[in-house]
């Protein structure tokens, strides 16, 4: 217990080093996510735009990352390659990327190119580079990426199970859209797009680095002005759908590629996402030794690896996981998996199996906050999900008094991750 309360103090100490402050201008606050380390001279920022990713999309799939890979084709000013050529001379690092929920402008450079570095990301919102020739560059790109994946059968499994739990939804398709859409993408809504959402109202930081809060400030400072004026983000939130559905895609592939699904009814702010985090670790997340690679891989041989997660975020929240089999066991594979998490939900786990997890979870804790990067990531996303900065050690605390009793009630009344989907690709 001693060794536990001195690791419970050294994460504390760790995960409060980074802050939330605050800029102002005007009558907005913006908030700014900083920590300062000055063993190397080098300094990052992320201008972090909220309800500005794959969800805010509408009908125009792949919207939000063709427009955050336009970005990359520098400003029109000075075009792709004579902005990407001032970046390298000077070594900073200078790229945009769209996720589920967010579009992330991310920078990086030692600190005495950090403020030239805040001036070309200032010249890269202020005047993107909106010209055919950049369109057409990056639908290229993005078309041929997607063609190559038509031959990743678990890129194309995986994609199937999203239009099965997604459907009529913007995350039944990937959030690099697909061919048919990014076809018919426009400079026009591109334009659109990034003119709705890269604004004041959506916009906060994230910094870290050789730096102090002052001099944190004023860089983002610089940023904030030349961004407009806009509308503060939408609520988005998808449900998976409940209903069990099976299909199967045929592709001439030896092995079956099996992705299988279904919803899981908790928030990102749900005082028991520390339960989840321990149940499906013992289910399907930790590898060997959990139920699924136990009875899947080495009780029946049936496949190499096999797991599930559960994937909680603000938008959506879902239960999902894969494993590959020969053509010949994918009925026995399938109904295993089934059998498998039925008697997960029925009968929970036990006093061994928790205090596994437990070790896993709690020991292996400091690697994930080892570095400058992971910590400023904690404070955001704990901050994203409207929860105070000490939550992650909060959970440490939790999963360590969590009692078996309390933890099979939680799988029990989860019953929904039975209602399971399929999506298969087999010969």
């Amino acid at each position: 217990m001693k060794r536990l309360t001195i690791l419970f103090l050294i994460l504390g100490q760790w995960l409060m080093a980074a802050t939330i402050e605050e800029i102002t201008i005007g009558s907005l606050h913006v908030p700014i996510i900083f920590e300062q380390d000055t063993r190397l001279p080098i300094a990052s920022m992320q201008v972090v735009f909220r309800g500005s990713g794959h969800v805010s999309e509408g009908n125009v799939s792949g919207l939000a990352r063709f427009s955050a890979q336009l970005l990359g084709e520098g400003s029109k000013k000075l075009g792709s390659s004579a902005f990407a050529e001032a970046l390298e001379n000077r070594a900073i690092g200078l790229s945009v990327h769209s996720g589920s929920e967010t579009m992330v402008a991310e920078l990086s450079s030692l600190k005495s190119e950090f403020t030239e570095g805040v001036r070309m990301l200032c010249e890269l919102l202020k005047d993107p580079n909106y010209t055919q020739g950049a369109l057409e560059k990056v639908r290229t790109t993005t078309i041929g990426a997607l063609k190559r994946k038509e031959n990743d059968f678990d890129s194309v499994a995986d994609n199937l199970l999203r239009s099965l739990q997604f459907e009529g939804t913007p995350l039944q398709y990937p959030q690099e859209g697909h061919i048919a859409s990014i076809e018919q993408i426009t400079l026009a809504q591109i334009e659109a797009f990034l003119r709705q959402h890269l604004v004041r109202e959506r916009v906060m930081f994230v910094i870290g680095g050789d730096m102090s809060i002052e001099e944190a400030k004023a860089q983002a400072l610089k940023v904030l002005q030349i961004l407009p004026e806009g509308e503060t983000a939408g609520t988005y939130r998808f449900e998976p759908s409940s209903k069990v559905r099976s299909e199967v895609f045929k592709r001439p592939s030896e092995q079956a590629y099996i992705y299988f699904g279904a919803p899981y009814h908790l928030g990102v702010d749900h005082p028991d996402h520390y339960k989840a985090r321990v149940a499906t670790y013992i289910l399907g997340a930790g590898g060997f030794g959990s139920r699924l690679m136990e009875e899947i891989r080495v009780k029946r041989g049936l496949a190499y690896s096999a797991y599930a997660r559960v994937s909680i975020n603000r938008s959506h929240s879902v239960f999902k996981g894969y494993l590959q089999t020969k053509n010949e066991s994918l009925e026995e594979a399938k109904a295993t998996v089934k059998a498998v998490i039925a008697e997960f939900v029925a009968k929970g786990v036990s006093a061994e199996e928790l205090e596994g997890a437990k070790k896993f979870l709690l020991g292996s804790e400091p690697l994930r906050v080892e570095t400058l990067s992971q910590r400023l990531s904690r404070t955001f996303m704990a901050y994203y999900k409207g929860l105070p900065l000490d939550a992650d050690t909060k959970e440490l605390e939790r999963i360590a008094a969590l009692s078996l009793d309390d933890l099979n009630a939680y799988i029990k009344a989860h019953d929904e991750i039975l209602n399971l989907s399929f999506a298969i690709v087999t010969q």
